[in-house]
């Protein structure tokens, strides 16, 4: 037969839509052209499957090879086409068997001696396979990344010619079997008991891992805002396999790839204050996630806030809202998920002591002071839940003698845990996602509070999106306390971590 049909995958952000490989032999002189929208990768292909196919052992036809990637409009990118297309040809030029062929997809990387190496966005790969209701051919090094899929039949190889004797003879590639999870994967994060004191800042960490709210820490140098951020991760509730494998399917399509031991670990993320708009945000002309997408269902942690570029800033203020970033290129687009928990820091001023005179007197100006704190927009800011003061501590409770033991993540994780399932249980959602009738309804207030947030309102300026930030940020509060109505002691705790808009 000269026509053989495979099925493989593309990648297009998160997705992978399928790929129909088609090859055709014809007479001619002897050519191989490979027809939709290949990029240079893909068109390189034809050396390493002719390579791959005569360091085999297998006849290489002398015929006109026509290889159409269909659909035609998208975009083809990298070398995972090269198994479908070298079991095309096979298949076209009848040395392996054709009506086997649909049964699975393929993809892989071929070296010139026939190996299988390993490609990224396997992942995406394996869970549109399985919808698919297909068995997976893959290199052995993915292998343990798309075991992560339940419910697909996964055939590892390491060489073309397993592959092909799989094909000729039936089931000699045996199911790849998932192996035993990990430890749990907080156990090697940083423990919330190494910071000393910080009571105030602690509790504000706890209320934003309870509800996912967004947080902002405020203080000198060396008050412990970074140590305390580091350990949101580990005071977090576990991840739904759901979470895990769209964490995972973000990392396996980036550059640096998924790893194993990260299975069901909360990303953290803390890039450098001069990350730019794109590595943040994600882009590139075959656009890639940023950190923002890198960071889903995990913690982005943005240290020296006004130290970063204030456009940079500002590709937060839509994913913050929307949990997701579109990323468009004049001939591509690409959407990733970047439902993030944000934590910053920032200095109260340039030199750091603005009210810590008792240890070295602040020489800033009120314009320097307002300059500095103006890189942070207003926008920006009001999307942010939670604005906390983090004070130096004194430093005899730097020790641990003849003060208590701080408390352990584990003990704290417990109720942040317990405070999710009551959310998740009552709302379909955490707290910081309350929208429209859903808020109105768990978020109602009797008179009293309902006054005092008003007051709260007109005196601090507060805008309608922080007036609707304050109560989800009272109902957290209220479920840590297992109450059932929003009291104005909730209400009261809410609205005073809005440090910076009472400042204003």
């Amino acid at each position: 037969m000269s026509l053989a049909v495979l099925y493989s995958r593309a990648r297009n952000g998160v997705d992978a839509p399928l790929v129909t490989v088609e090859l055709h032999l014809s007479g001619g002189l002897p050519a191989l052209a490979i027809v939709g929208l290949p990029e240079l990768a893909v068109r390189e292909s034809r050396e390493r499957v002719r390579g791959a196919l005569l360091n085999s052992r297998f006849e290489f036809p002398a015929r006109r090879i026509t290889i159409n990637l269909a659909p035609a409009d998208l975009p083809k990118e990298g070398g995972r086409f090269d198994l479908p297309i070298a079991l095309g040809i096979l298949a076209a030029s009848g040395q392996i068997p054709e009506a086997v062929l649909s049964r699975f997809e393929f993809i892989g990387e071929l070296a010139l001696s026939g190996e299988l190496r390993p490609v990224r966005g396997v992942l995406p790969v394996a869970l549109a396979t399985r919808d698919a209701g297909r068995s997976l051919i893959l290199p052995h090094a993915n292998a343990a990344e798309a075991a992560l899929v339940n419910g697909l039949d996964i055939h590892p190889a390491a060489h073309l010619l397993d592959v092909c004797d799989h094909l000729l003879q039936g089931e000699r590639i045996p199911t790849y079997q998932r192996g035993p999870e990990s430890a749990s994967p907080n156990k090697e994060l940083p423990d919330l008991s190494e910071v000393k004191g910080q009571p105030h800042a602690k509790r504000a960490l706890e209320i934003a891992a309870a509800g996912n709210h967004s947080l902002l820490m405020v203080g000198p140098p060396g008050s412990g805002k970074s140590m305390l951020a580091c350990r949101l991760p580990g005071i977090l509730p576990s991840m739904t396999e759901r979470e895990a494998l769209e964490t995972a399917a973000v990392l396996s399509i980036s550059n640096q790839g998924f790893r194993r031991e990260e299975w069901m670990r909360r990303p953290f993320r803390c890039p450098h204050h001069t990350a730019s708009g794109v590595a943040l945000a994600g882009g590139g002309s075959n656009p890639l996630p940023g950190e923002i997408s890198l960071a889903h269902n995990g913690v982005l942690f943005l240290d020296e806030l006004p130290e970063f570029d204030r456009r940079v800033l500002e590709v937060l203020r839509e994913p913050l809202e929307s949990g997701r970033i579109t990323i468009s290129r004049a001939a591509r687009q690409a959407d990733f998920p970047a439902r993030f928990q944000l934590v910053s820091a920032m200095n109260p001023c340039p030199c750091g002591h603005l009210g810590d005179d008792n240890v070295r007197p602040c020489r800033c100006s009120e314009d320097q002071i307002a300059r500095y704190r103006s890189r942070i927009s207003g926008p920006l800011l009001d999307r942010i839940d939670m604005h906390i003061d983090v004070l130096r501590m004194k430093p005899q409770l730097l020790s641990s003698e003849g003060n208590p033991a701080e408390e352990c993540s584990g003990d704290v994780r417990q109720r942040v845990a317990a405070c999710r399932e009551v959310q998740m249980g009552r709302n379909g959602c955490s707290n910081s996602l309350l929208q429209g009738k859903n808020l109105e309804q768990q978020c109602r207030l009797g008179k009293d509070s309902q006054e005092l947030l008003f007051r709260a309102m007109e005196q601090l300026g507060l805008s309608a999106r922080a007036y609707h930030r304050i109560l989800r940020l009272a109902r957290t509060i209220a479920d840590l306390e297992r109450a059932d109505t929003i009291r104005s002691s909730h209400l009261s705790e809410a609205i005073g971590y809005r440090r910076l808009d009472r400042r204003q």
